[in-house]
């Protein structure tokens, strides 16, 4: 039966089929065919189920979850960060006298909103159709979060004995910050995470590179720094313009940020990353790539890589991204205070602090400051770990020939919390992605391929088998 308890308080998009080696006969992925079976049904359901943040809402999902655990006969416990902020975990124990560091299988039940005006389907009716599950969260991270319950279920189904403990938890407000979900977890129910010493979580996965296929274990991540800067002046008519006002210094401010891009520089983990992907890399970038440190010198490199693969320039250099423009909201009041949000992205060994000095002393204005709305403390995880290992193991099992490396992410997500109190965290969501198709993550017409999603779940029953019952 499930337990629940309240508490009032506080990227890959995955959409390329694929296919893998079936595991030998005999094991648990051989003996888990209806869990692999069920996956698409069930997300096809969950995407049903509008989980859109703000306002979140991820009451409806847990409680979605949790009759999917009530039927396995699995308990859970499900608790309230705020009103209708749901958090939802379930554990299996370890069986065995050696009990190692346990795992959390992690996935977020909010999702981003979504445009039905430029959707080609409704997106949240959960369509299935052309050998793909469409809506919003089916790549991120519903998907995921279907995956890690089945494969989860297939353990729990299983009379293998189990060497650590197994938590499948799904959180609130991962899109937002996480800080109604994961990090409210960490902060008021560490207690969840006792004898916990890994994470499995969004954030890496495969990429197929023609025939060759890749698969990059996200083990740390640019640093969110979000700042707000404001300006303020004398208001008046729209009629009577004047030399200087709140937006007219703001915009200044913001044109100074945005057209004076951070000096490049290359982090360890991201010169091992680029020498990993050289060889997938078109010809002429494969010698820049493996030699990163010094393709970063040339100009001409850095420019033409920020328009042929954005998200890879992104790791060279910090970034701002200027997102926001607050002004009067009438055409014809001047106001008296005029703002802009800044979206920037330290690498892992920025200084915050120095960073946000050197945002004013770029503005280099009295009259505007700057405000620091979040920020997250930096952290990498070893590959030196069991876990690693058997993310190795399994995906060279289950995809001959491919290869796996450590990478670094430019978003975040709720792995930094657990990287903070010493848990081994990695993102790796066991999907395919072709670089060539329109991932549809964030955007419209999101979808997660069935073939893709039942593979992805055979993986994860493959891992499990691997890291908790041998």
């Amino acid at each position: 039966m499930s337990r629940r308890s309240i508490s009032l308080a506080v990227l890959l998009g995955l959409l390329y089929s694929s296919t893998a080696s079936v595991a030998a006969e005999g094991s648990l992925v051989a003996r888990s065919s209806e869990f692999v079976a069920a996956a698409a049904d069930r997300l096809a359901a969950y995407v049903r189920v509008n989980t859109t943040n703000p306002p979140g809402r991820e009451i409806r999902g847990a409680d979605f979850l949790g009759g999917l655990l009530d039927e396995a006969g699995i308990d859970y416990e499900i608790v309230e960060s705020a009103p209708g902020r749901a958090n939802l975990w379930a554990r299996l124990p370890a069986t065995t006298g050696r009990k190692e560091p346990g795992l959390v299988l992690l996935n977020h039940i909010d999702v981003v909103g979504a445009n039905a005006e430029y959707w080609s389907v409704d997106p949240f009716a959960g369509v299935v159709r052309d050998g793909f599950v469409w809506g919003r969260g089916a790549a991120d991270t519903k998907g995921l979060g279907i995956a890690q319950l089945q494969a989860f279920l297939a353990l729990a189904a299983s009379d293998a004995e189990r060497n650590r403990d197994v938590i499948l938890m799904a959180t609130a407000d991962e899109e937002a910050g996480g800080f109604y979900g994961a990090g409210w977890m960490v902060q008021y129910r560490r207690d969840v995470f006792d004898g916990v010493g890994f994470v499995l979580n969004e954030g890496g996965g495969g990429v197929l590179y023609g025939d060759d296929t890749l698969f990059v274990v996200e083990v740390t991540q640019k640093v969110p720094v979000w700042l707000r800067v404001k300006a303020s002046g004398r208001s008046g008519h729209g009629a009577v313009p004047r030399a200087e006002t709140a937006v007219t210094r703001v915009v200044r401010a913001g044109h100074r940020i945005a057209t004076s891009p951070f000096a490049p520089r290359v982090i360890e983990p991201v010169a091992a990353m680029f020498a990993g992907i050289a060889p997938y890399q078109p010809m002429h970038l494969r010698e820049h790539y493996a030699n990163i440190r010094s393709a970063v010198q040339d100009p001409e490199f850095l420019a033409g890589l920020q328009i042929a693969n954005p998200a890879d320039h992104a790791l060279l250099r910090d970034t701002c991204s200027l997102t926001t423009l607050v002004g009067s909201d009438m055409i014809n009041v001047v106001p008296r205070e005029a703002a802009i949000e800044l979206d920037c992205r330290l690498l892992p060994d920025a200084d915050i602090d120095e960073f946000v000095a050197l945002i004013e002393t770029m503005i280099n204005d009295a009259a505007v400051s700057v405000e620091r709305i979040m920020s997250f403390t930096p952290s990498v995880t070893s590959t030196k770990t069991d876990l690693f290992d058997a993310l190795t193991t399994v995906t060279a099992r289950r995809f001959p020939d491919s290869s796996i490396l450590p990478g670094v992410s430019t978003g975040f997500t709720d792995s930094r919390f657990f990287r903070d109190i010493g848990v081994n965290a990695y993102g790796f969501a066991p999907f395919l992605s072709d670089p060539d198709v329109p991932l549809g993550l964030h955007g419209a017409d999101e979808r997660l391929s069935i073939e893709n999603l039942e593979d992805g779940t055979r993986t994860l029953i493959d891992l499990l088998e691997q890291f908790v019952t041998r």
